[in-house]
């Protein structure tokens, strides 16, 4: 039998093989079935066919400023937040043969992704892919490069909003994230290191990732590199769910790991910033904590859920509603508040100024409070006593409103001078100046106050350029402010 099976031909023997493999499987009931041997992998080539249209490239540049030859530009802050998405680090060594761009002079800041959400060229991307930059241009996929101006930007929930002049274009058809199940298959759509409309594909590993103040992200396997951010998620039915965002890297690079903002959280984000240019998020002035299994269980609660109040804002709204340190709340707005990470969420999306009933645990029982909800003050995240008590600075002609040191920011600081930026617009934005930065001299006077700024600033040739000291962080850089023409 040995030798007539070696003398058949390999073709023959494994059709052999097969034929009394399944008389086999046949004669024990069926325990392994055909269909078992149809469970391929799914097929992606049409979807990427219909969807890639409308995934753009998005090129961002900004205009170089002079910069001194002393340490690095960069704070600390900044480069953990280009490393955390794998974006490129501005403002490195020129590398060696490389001739520097001459200042003024637009140069490249980063490359990107986003997808069309309407017809007239309204497009969606992650507020860090145009963060800081002077011009942004959208490349479609028949390779026409089009100027986009940028109508928002949220830091917080990272989405931003910019419009393209065409029209007829195609677009994407928005998913329903609650449909959306762990395990299932996604694939997403970009310019990982520039390489425009690839397609990547893995599956959903989890919903509902903490790892961002106001969203609950969706955590993939999907190949997710620098140039992907601001791409879109698409389901097997060719709908958008998420935005891709975030990796996890120690390296820079995929690992594995990656994190898509929920569609249904960008879209309500993107409608206000299309309406307002900006997002309006409520608050009730309390921090909160973590209800944990013992302390549920020893006052009674039951079981680990709600957030816990750990202290409230001195006349906020959650004092005049009568909240009180050491409250659980287990209920927003008629929204059960799971664990501590949903309040923040449940409140930011309630419209400041609304009534909303809070339901809290105190001693062993249910309380319904009434509250209203005020409003988060833009691009802040945090408020202190100092920052509600100083007066409102006034912006002068160079888009800048700065106030004066406190004796506790000078010592921190260790700075004898100086004035803290408040707003930092027009002229001065595009220069590189930002909130939170102290300007230590301009036109080489040094600041002593706030109203000597609007001093010196008051006799300063309109027509021609200024140069700022400027400390950040721990290292000082010179910005050159340029007048509008």
């Amino acid at each position: 039998m040995t030798q007539m099976y070696s003398s058949v031909p390999h073709a023959a023997r494994r059709s052999l093989v097969a034929a009394l493999f399944g008389f086999v499987l046949a004669a024990a009931g069926g325990v392994i079935s055909q269909p078992a041997q149809a469970q391929a992998l799914p097929e992606f080539a049409d979807l990427a066919e219909r969807v890639g249209p409308a995934v753009v490239n998005i090129r961002t540049t900004e205009r170089r400023a002079a910069r001194s030859s002393g340490g690095p530009e960069i704070d600390e802050d900044m480069l953990e937040f280009f490393k955390r998405f794998g974006l490129p680090i501005p403002n490195q060594p020129t590398p060696r043969g490389q001739r520097p761009a001459p200042d003024g002079e637009p140069q490249q800041r980063g490359v990107g992704s986003g997808f069309i959400l309407s017809a007239d060229g309204y497009v969606m991307t992650n507020a860090h892919v145009v963060e800081g930059a002077d011009e942004v241009f959208v490349t479609l996929t028949d390779k026409r490069e089009l100027k986009a101006r940028i109508i928002g930007a949220d830091r917080r929930s990272d989405v931003a909003l910019v419009k393209i002049d065409a029209a007829g274009l195609p677009t994407v058809r928005i998913g329903d994230v609650g449909r959306l199940r762990v395990g299932e298959w996604v694939i997403a759509i970009g310019s990982p290191f520039g390489l425009e409309n690839t397609v990547t594909a893995g599956i959903v590993s989890a919903k509902s990732r903490d790892t961002g103040e106001f969203l609950p992200l969706i955590q993939t396997d999907v190949a997710i590199n620098p140039g992907n951010s601001g791409g879109p998620l698409i389901n097997m039915r060719g709908e958008v769910v998420g935005i891709n965002s975030q990796i996890y890297s120690r390296s820079g690079g995929y690992m594995g790991i990656s994190f898509a903002i929920p569609i249904d959280e960008a879209s309500r984000v993107a409608e206000q910033l299309k309406s307002t240019g900006r997002v309006s998020r409520g608050r009730i002035g309390v921090s909160i904590d973590q209800v944990t299994k013992d302390v549920a269980e020893s006052i009674g609660l039951g079981k680990p859920t709600g957030a816990l109040v750990r202290s409230v804002e001195s006349g906020g709204p959650a004092e005049k509603a009568g909240i009180e340190a050491g409250d659980i709340i287990t209920r927003f707005d008629g929204r059960v508040v799971e664990k501590s990470g949903d309040l923040p969420r449940i409140v930011g999306g309630v419209k400041p100024g609304s009534k909303s009933t809070v339901q809290v645990f105190r001693r062993g029982a249910y309380k319904d409070l009434s509250v209203v909800v005020a409003e988060i003050e833009p691009d802040k995240v945090k408020r202190t006593a100092e920052a509600e008590t100083k007066p409102q600075a006034t912006v002068s002609t160079m888009g800048i409103a700065v106030s004066d040191l406190n004796e506790a920011q000078k010592r921190e600081l260790k700075l004898k001078n100086g004035v803290r930026v408040e707003v930092a617009d027009g002229a001065a934005a595009r220069a590189g100046l930002r909130e939170g930065d102290v300007i230590l001299s301009l036109d080489n006077t040094e600041i002593t106050s706030a109203k000597q700024f609007e001093a010196v600033v008051s006799k300063l040739d309109k027509s021609r350029a200024v140069t700022a000291l400027v400390r950040r962080g721990d290292t000082v850089n010179f910005l050159i402010i340029r007048p509008v023409r």
